[in-house]
């Protein structure tokens, strides 16, 4: 409770900034806090202004949150061993690492042309583009975490007899957690900000869809308010990456702060 209270203030100042901001211009294209409330309002639960996107909220952030972590756990699923691979085998990643490096600095709007060709226009190019934006980051992080494993801990272990398969599982991937952990909060943030450039592929819903649709219309409060709504969505599921961390790191007292 003490942690809420101490972050508090900061949005209460930000929405009393922007209302003075707004209030202040006798024409403005951005609607003040309270406009954006009733459009979050029946955005969500409808009854207000009785239009096209009153009360679809649930179908739009269902669509959203099925490509953010369709991509999400594919990356995940492929990052993490590669990564794993790649920082216990400094052979192959002499071979593979000068062609990750070579791909990791094209954007992900690149993408999008080659995404829409191989994938077709719809939801699976915007799985995609999530897949290679999340991609990256967890294995960068999980490579440096397995690299950069104490090796005096392996030194102790082998000398102890304990078998290489033991080695992996018992020292290597425990120590290097946090790091992959790391990845995996930075790329599901990520995520969210790739899901509007995923849904720019023609998909008819999710909330990126939305606030496209929103800025072809000039509704800037939709716009606003499908930000907010994401906002919310990427923060609880940062709280649930914070949360496994924490029990996966039970032992790491930093972990746990």
């Amino acid at each position: 409770m003490r942690r809420w209270l101490l972050a508090l203030p900061l949005p209460i100042v930000l929405i009393g900034l922007w209302q003075l901001a707004v209030a202040r211009s006798t024409f403005s294209l951005i609607p003040p806090p309270s406009t954006v409330a009733l459009t979050a309002w029946d955005f969500a639960f409808g009854g207000i202004y009785d239009y096209a996107y009153s009360h679809t909220l649930v179908t739009h952030a269902l669509a959203s949150l099925s490509r953010v972590f369709g991509g999400f756990v594919l990356a995940a699923i492929v990052a993490v061993p590669l990564g794993i691979v790649l920082g216990r085998s400094a052979v192959l990643a002499r071979f593979v690492d000068p062609t990750l490096q070579f791909l990791r600095p094209v954007p992900v709007t690149a993408w999008l042309p080659l995404a829409m060709i191989l994938f077709g226009v719809g939801p699976r190019a915007a799985v995609a583009l999530i897949f290679i934006g999340t991609f990256f980051p967890i294995l960068i992080n999980t490579v440096d975490g397995v690299k950069y494993v104490e090796p005096r801990l392996i030194e102790a272990a082998e000398m102890l007899g304990t078998a290489r398969p033991a080695i992996l599982t018992r020292i290597v991937m425990p120590a290097a957690l946090p790091s992959i952990f790391t990845g995996l909060r930075i790329s599901l943030g990520f995520a969210w900000v790739l899901v509007v450039v995923g849904e720019m592929t023609g998909v008819p819903q999710g909330l990126g869809a939305a606030i496209m649709d929103a800025r072809n219309l000039s509704r800037t409060d939709l716009v606003i308010a499908g930000m907010f709504f994401i906002g919310i969505l990427g923060f609880t599921s940062d709280r649930i990456v914070v949360a496994i961390g924490r029990r996966a790191l039970w032992w790491n007292p930093s972990a746990r702060a």
